[in-house]
């Protein structure tokens, strides 16, 4: 059976070395360009969430689509069986070249079109298909160099690519990622790969196949791995020219951390803007409407000593220490190069007053969620300054579970003040943060203020988003004894937008809007569904 398959395959294939060498060769090109496979395909989930949000839509299209095309690429590689090194030698090729520059393009088209769906689909479908067409063709070479019964060469070139997978997958976030960043890394990928592809036909099959394809095979493998590191030289410029695409002419910092990509705007604190993950989150213009809303209802009553969850920024800690009478802040924020920007940054600095070098100000480096459960000590106030709800990393941020452990953390008479997203943008979203506020006991009362929409994304649609896309920010304030009152303390500093009338009819306006009936988000049954 065996020898029927090995001379359906042509014969066994004249090596340049003995066939158990051969075979070990073959598994060392499976080992490399699975490695390089799983790295294309984490490469693309990474940076999908970076620019579209929502991790968990962006990782299943990412996977499904993959998986799908690598099921038609196994199917297109029976055509090629007969020619399997040379077949196996371009189809490297094909692929270094198409994972290389898939962050490159993907950014790109998010930079200058605003829009890189498209372009996620088109690289998950053609890059699964190159992998999927992999396996049959190493499959006829192995067991043309050692002949053995098809299981025992099956297991072999399976474990050579689930190891593979195994160290691209650690190597793509604590290596490539931190070191080279998503471009160079995958540019980096992309020439491992052609240059394993390309060694494994030219040196171990380059018997079995013709001068001119030969010649084809280095022709196109040399100009790839030029092409590749070309591109490799001009990425700096390539990442200058597009984030002045995304943000504009004034960026002074952009910095990728281990959490987010962080980026301020402008020249001073009168135009000043903070982008995480190309999203808008500050913009000195407006971003006194929205912390003094978050911050001054929950400051009415005691308020000896406050905790906040993100601001990192130190915007909403400067509202706290406007009430002379509060005693310690402690804030927990999960990217430390935030709170660092926050406190040597000129501008922004200044636009926060200095807040977190108060001696009343502790900072803690921290997932929130995980502080609050080895939190020590109540709270008078509480303030939620998190990144809008949604299927991603904030979910467990906005989840029963999560408003259970700040019930816990709240003194009896203490006041929670929550982000919650836009009411009118995203009224699902929104009222489901109500709904699972009250599943963890607490009771909460909602407001709603216009203002320009903080989290919409950077790109060449951003003034029409900024100017035309205002739908307010959304609050709800709550307590675990009762639902608080909306209003300001009667000792509250000079606010440049807020007011007790104004304040009731935020709420009055948010009421108008409510959504009853909605189920709790929770951390196993997430329900922050909406589009961001």
């Amino acid at each position: 059976m065996i020898d029927q398959q090995v001379s359906l395959r042509g014969g066994a294939a004249r090596l340049p070395v003995r066939p158990r060498t051969g075979r070990y060769l073959v598994l060392a090109a499976v080992f490399v360009c699975a490695a390089c496979g799983l790295v294309y395909e984490l490469e693309l989930v990474a940076l999908a969430s970076y620019l579209i949000g929502d991790s968990v839509t962006q990782a299943s299209v990412v996977l499904s689509v993959m998986v799908f095309a690598m099921g038609i690429g196994s199917l297109l590689a029976k055509r090629l069986r007969n020619r399997a090194a040379v077949g196996f030698g371009l189809i490297e090729a094909a692929l270094a070249l198409v994972g290389g520059f898939s962050a490159l393009v993907l950014y790109a088209s998010f930079a200058w079109f605003g829009e890189s769906r498209y372009a996620l689909v088109g690289f998950s479908l053609t890059i699964g298909v190159l992998i999927g067409a992999e396996i049959p063709l190493l499959m006829t070479l192995i067991q043309r160099v050692d002949r053995q019964d098809a299981g025992g060469a099956v297991a072999d070139l399976f474990a050579a690519d689930y190891v593979g997978a195994l160290v691209g997958g650690l190597a793509f976030p604590f290596l490539l990622l931190p070191m080279l960043g998503q471009l160079t890394g995958a540019l980096l990928t992309g020439a491992v790969n052609a240059a394993a592809g390309g060694a494994l036909v030219l040196w171990v099959f380059r018997r079995d196949v013709t001068p001119r394809a030969r010649w084809l095979l280095i022709a196109a493998n040399v100009t790839v791995i030029a092409v590749l590191a070309t591109a490799a030289l001009l990425a700096d410029d390539f990442e200058r020219a597009a984030r002045r695409a995304v943000y504009g002419d004034q960026v002074r910092v952009a910095v990728q951390t281990d959490v987010q990509e962080v980026v301020l705007t402008g020249a001073g604190r009168s135009s000043l803007d903070l982008y995480l993950d190309g999203r808008l989150r500050v913009s000195s213009r407006d971003e006194y409407r929205y912390h003094e809303a978050l911050v001054h209802p929950a400051m009415n009553g005691t308020r000896t000593r406050v905790l906040i969850l993100g601001g990192g920024d130190g915007l909403a800690a400067r509202e706290v220490l406007r009430y002379p009478d509060v005693r310690s802040v402690t804030l927990v924020e999960l990217d430390p190069a935030v709170t660092r920007l926050a406190r040597t940054d000129h501008a922004l600095s200044a636009l926060n007053a200095h807040a977190l070098d108060d001696p009343r100000v502790t900072t803690v480096t921290g997932d929130a969620f995980t502080w609050l459960r080895t939190a020590r000590g109540r709270y008078d106030v509480v303030i939620s300054d998190l990144p809008d709800p949604g299927i991603s990393a904030s979910t467990k941020l906005y989840s029963a579970e999560f408003y259970g452990l700040i019930a816990e953390a709240l003194a009896p008479d203490g006041r929670l003040a929550v982000h919650a997203g836009p009411p009118v943008g995203r009224p699902r979203t929104y009222w489901t943060v109500d709904a699972s506020m009250r599943a963890a006991g607490l009771r909460p009362r909602p407001y709603r203020i216009s203002g320009r929409q903080s989290g919409f994304a950077a790109g060449p649609d951003r003034a029409k988003e900024g100017a035309g896309g205002d739908r307010g920010w959304g609050f709800l304030l709550a307590g675990t004894a009762a639902t608080p009152t909306l209003g300001l303390a009667p000792d509250a500093p000079a606010l440049r937008s807020l007011s007790v009338p104004g304040l009731l009819d935020a709420g009055r306006r948010a009421e108008a809007g409510r959504l009853s009936g909605l189920a709790p988000s929770t951390l196993v049954h997430p329900r922050y569904w909406e589009g961001r």
